[in-house]
């Protein structure tokens, strides 16, 4: 039977209406500007087509996952996994498909690790002929892989990890130990239930040369190495003898993958385990070929970092999308020089646009690092499988430091938008209860963003170095700021007021000082590093911030063909980024002679300028990300702005909860009224 609330409406103005007219308020063209965004992509196409191949499935539809337990979440995972696999066959999806279809499911799915980590490190560790045996078994799926090097003692320290491979000369074999409890691998994805096989890094150890095995228990050590292991039994898919294996347990977000714990116990494994495109072991004499470049053997961890730079835009944009959205259709209090007017779009507070709008921008500017990164990321690999080393250090720098910022700034950003929508913001229905518990993992995994920065700011004090020794190869403004400090040249401030150019320059000059600072702590007073560990971050995180600026600028020239209008707000963004980066840290661009105290001084008013100027355009700015509602699964950012209905249909309708009658009563043990349950149901559960 229908009821009163059926007939129900939201107080006018409509959410519809309302965002309607913020659409019509801006002539930004949105199928321009995002054909834009994704030039030289077929990423809009590909949506297009998978979406409603997904939204047809009923085991994709999430109007009650969220109610559901974490056993049932990661069968649930599964079977969509498995549904997915089956799709990719049935409608001849490739692999950029396949992970598509995966990014709109939005949950990590229990393949993930095989489709990424594993995958990526036999593609890039493994020589012609382990290749020419696994990459068939991995693309048919026929092995299901992941990747185990953190354990519970060890995660960021690589070199420190406690797995053991010892060579056993006689059997031609490496036996896997775990030691001690701290060598129990732990947190690798797709491994506690899931896999079958894996990537395991442990320690290579080999007897003294010279020496043979058996009258030697001192083996030397030389250092983490990856091999490819069978954990399970193929058609039990239970642990082989001598591994012990599981799932971690409950985690602060990631419901859906099986995080694992894992030991060995003298588990044996072939010489061809040990992946070997640049380390070897010879199986007859056990001599150890090592890498030409030692660090090569991380290109899984640069990889993955490259990844993670350029999927940190898409979870901002989500955000972001949300909260732009429901702030300008959400009215809250009239303004109090105007009594007798209307409620206002919470939007048009400047107090919501300080920490919304920014973020909007700072959408744009990882958009365009993240291309930038994968770019020189996929130029990188194609010199290093040609033997041309030069770039890895480099590379390998850059994915660390802005893997390091741009995580915290999306991680931080979700966070500030959620809170930028009031109670709302905190309810189940708002888009953010698995986005951000989720991404959280960003900020640690493959390197907590505290300790990767020293990777960076000692790859940074290195080029400082060249700049003191005036080398050629010395980065131009690290040559500056050395030749400026050391009484050779003057430095003028850069313009930032009235030059995106110079917006670049400050941001390099800033960057160059704080690692002037450092190197002649570290190189000339010979400090202790550890005492440095808080400005080695700071260093890290001004360098990646001025690459993020210079891509962001470098891309301005690419939207000439766009509107005046839309070039215009592009070119808004950018400036609203810098300045808020440069407030933020207004001091260093200070001492750096980066800017003047009388421009720093006005870019409060610049900030509040420059968000009047995008606020009319924000609902376009987002809506170009071209953001399904089936991602964003959330009330509040709907594109048809229809908040306070959806709000209340989720809660009325298809809340479980409320389908249930329940006896408060507490002298009696029945939970749920007539039907007998009681205490010693919820018991057996617990």
């Amino acid at each position: 039977m229908a009821s009163f609330v059926d007939k129900l409406k939201p107080a006018e103005p409509s959410g519809s209406n309302i965002i309607a007219r913020e659409r019509a308020q801006s002539d930004i063209s949105v199928d321009a500007l995002s054909q834009t965004l994704f030039a030289g992509d077929d990423y809009l196409q590909r949506q297009a087509r998978i979406l409603p191949i997904l939204t047809a499935e009923p085991l994709f539809d999430k109007k009650q996952q969220a109610n559901l337990s974490r056993p049932d979440l990661f069968k649930l995972a599964l079977a969509r996994a498995k549904l997915l696999r089956r799709l990719k066959d049935q409608h001849g999806w490739d692999i950029d498909d396949y992970k598509l279809a995966e990014l709109l499911v939005d949950e990590v799915s229990p393949y993930y690790l095989h489709l990424h980590m594993f995958i990526t490190t036999i593609r890039e560790q493994a020589s012609d002929e382990q290749q020419a045996y696994f990459m068939p078994l991995i693309n048919a799926f026929k092995i299901i892989g992941a990747y185990a090097q953190t354990e519970l003692g060890h995660g960021s320290n690589v070199q420190g990890i406690e797995l053991q491979a010892r060579w056993d000369s006689r059997t031609k074999e490496f036996i896997l130990h775990s030691p001690t409890l701290t060598a129990c691998k732990w947190w690798n994805g797709s491994l506690g239930r899931t896999a079958n096989y894996a990537i395991v890094v442990a320690q290579l150890l080999l007897p003294q040369p010279g020496v043979n095995a058996q009258d030697d228990p001192d083996y030397v050590s030389h250092g983490p190495h990856p091999f490819v292991v069978q954990v399970r039994d193929l058609k039990t898919h239970q642990p082989l003898d001598g591994v012990v294996i599981g799932d971690i347990g409950p985690k602060y977000g990631y419901a859906t993958i099986d995080n694992a714990y894992m030991l060995f116990e003298n588990f044996r494994i072939p010489h061809s385990a040990l992946l070997c495109r640049y380390a070897k072991v010879d199986p007859n004499t056990g001599i150890y070929s090592k890498p030409a470049i030692p660090a090569v053997v991380y290109g899984t961890m640069t990889y993955v970092r490259s990844l993670i730079v350029h999927q940190a835009r898409m979870g901002l944009a989500r955000a972001v999308t949300i909260a732009v959205r429901y702030s300008s259709i959400r009215r809250q209090f009239k303004d109090r020089d105007n009594k007798h007017g209307v409620e206002r779009a919470v939007l048009d507070y400047p107090t919501v646009q300080i920490r919304v709008l920014p973020l909007l921008a700072a959408t744009y500017a990882l958009h365009y690092t993240g291309l930038a990164m994968q770019r020189i990321y996929k130029d990188a690999r194609k010199e290093i499988e040609s033997g041309d080393f030069g770039r890895l250090a480099g590379m390998h720098s850059m994915s660390s430091g802005l893997k390091s910022f741009c995580t915290n700034l999306v991680a931080d950003g979700i966070e500030t938008c959620r809170r930028a929508l009031g109670g709302h913001g905190y309810g189940g229905a708002s888009g953010f209860t698995r986005l951000y518990p989720d991404y959280l993992s960003r900020v640690t995994v493959e390197g907590d963003n505290w300790m990767i920065t020293q990777q960076v700011a000692s790859y940074l004090i290195k080029r400082m170095g060249e700049a003191a020794a005036q080398s050629t190869r010395a980065d131009p403004s690290h040559l500056e700021m050395f030749n400026a400090l050391n009484g050779g040249s003057h430095l003028q401030p850069c313009d930032i007021l009235n030059s995106d150019v110079h917006i670049v320059q400050a941001f390099r000059r800033r960057a160059s000082f704080l690692v002037y600072g450092v190197y002649m702590d570290r190189i000339v007073h010979k400090k202790p590093w550890t005492s440095l560990m808080i400005q080695l971050n700071k260093v890290s995180h001004a360098q990646s911030v001025a690459m993020v600026v210079e891509f962001f600028q470098e891309s301005l020239s690419s939207h000439e063909h766009l509107s005046t209008t839309t070039q215009t707000s592009l070119r808004n963004l950018y400036r609203l980024f810098a300045y808020h980066q440069m407030e933020t840290e207004g001091n260093d661009f200070l001492r750096s002679r980066a800017i003047s105290q009388d421009q720093l001084s006005s870019l409060p008013d610049k900030i509040q300028e420059l968000m009047t100027f995008i606020r009319p355009h924000a609902v376009k700015l987002v809506d170009s990300w071209m953001i399904p509602d089936y991602l964003l699964d959330s009330a509040l950012g709907r594109y048809d702005g229809q908040v306070y209905e959806d709000l209340f249909h989720r809660a009325h309708r298809l809340n479980p909860l409320n389908k249930i009658t329940f006896n408060p009563n507490y002298w009696e043990d029945e939970l749920v009224k007539d039907s007998g349950e009681g205490w010693s149901s919820i018991l057996a559960k617990l």
